[in-house]
């Protein structure tokens, strides 16, 4: 297992307006293990995918595990070693306008930190550690935006979900400046929501709850086009017919079985159960979000329905 030690890395601040860059973090480029370099067209890498009859899991919140907290550029590293998987992370800004990796509104059960997040500036935040889901204190300190993206490049596709305290216009800032719109899924919760977003970067994908044909054809109307969506259809229970229309619109199909304490992946644990990913996937399912990115993908390649080294732009790098 690899592991990186954040006191080998040093970050270096540059302000850039009411935002900031970082510079990478040492130690995190792996030469082995899984990359996805989906190349200038996401939707058509998607398409690959399908044609092939291949899904592809998304690490919820970056694949959190024993030892690996959520959010961390270390641990999507850790994933990518094994893993093949979209990242799915949360993007906040600390007080003096830093776009970083955090979920929650307060620290206490992500960090060493209390009170509220968005209180406290980038100087403030980068000094805590992070814990994993179990509690336990780890080395690892929160990663900004810009270090998540760079690491990215060439490796992963990064699923971003948009906090209270996070502009979508720092963000579609950063993507530009990394010239990352084509490596990007942005998450979006309405209409006008996914409408700025496409606004704001055009040629970046989005994720949009999609329930019917007739959500589809309103985020189309709203200037959309089909080939930039991605429809979530939730996490309770799988729905082929709605799958089918989606596939068929050329829209990707993202199913959730995330969820916490009654979500899919805690039943499928719970019961040994790791076939049902695979049933959900021939539904007509492109992506997985999963809070079990490895059980998922295990079962995946078990059914030949995982992608191989050399499928879609998709590599694995052995040594």
């Amino acid at each position: 297992m690899l592991r990186w030690m954040l006191a080998a890395s040093s970050l270096t601040l540059v302000a850039c307006g009411d935002t900031a860059t970082t510079t990478d973090r040492p130690g995190l480029l792996s030469d082995t293990g899984w990359r996805i370099a989906a190349g200038d067209d996401l939707n058509s890498f998607f398409d690959c995918l399908e044609d092939a009859g291949l899904t592809l899991v998304s690490a919820h919140r970056g694949g959190p595990s024993s030892g690996y907290p959520e959010n961390a550029v270390e641990t999507m590293a850790e994933v990518m070693t094994k893993t093949p998987a979209v990242m799915e992370i949360d993007v906040a800004t600390s007080s003096d306008g830093v776009l970083y990796l955090m979920h929650d509104d307060t620290l206490e059960r992500t960090t060493n930190g209390s009170g509220n997040a968005n209180t406290l500036s980038w100087n403030e935040i980068k000094k805590l550690k992070l814990e994993d889901n179990d509690g336990r204190l780890t080395q690892f300190a929160p990663s900004t935006f810009a270090d998540a993206l760079a690491w990215s490049d060439g490796r992963t596709i990064l699923q971003v979900d948009f906090k209270r305290t996070t502009r979508y216009e720092d963000v579609a800032d950063e993507i530009k400046a990394q010239d990352a719109e084509n490596r990007v899924i942005l998450i979006a919760y309405s209409m006008a929501s996914a409408a700025k977003l496409h606004r704001l970067l055009p040629d970046a994908m989005i994720s949009l709850s999609l329930n019917s044909q007739s959500d589809l054809n309103r985020a189309v109307a709203s200037g959309i086009p089909d080939d930039k969506l991605l429809g979530f259809t939730g996490t309770k229970d799988p729905r082929p017919r709605l799958f089918s229309i989606l596939n068929g619109r050329d829209v990707e199909v993202i199913f959730g079985t995330l969820g916490g304490h009654n979500s899919i992946d805690r039943d499928i644990a719970q019961n040994g159960d790791d076939d049902r990913y695979v049933e959900i996937a021939e539904q007509g399912v492109d992506i997985i979000a999963t809070d079990r990115p490895y059980a998922a993908h295990d079962a995946l390649v078990d059914a030949g329905r995982a992608p191989n080294d050399g499928q879609c732009g998709i590599s694995k790098i052995t040594e």
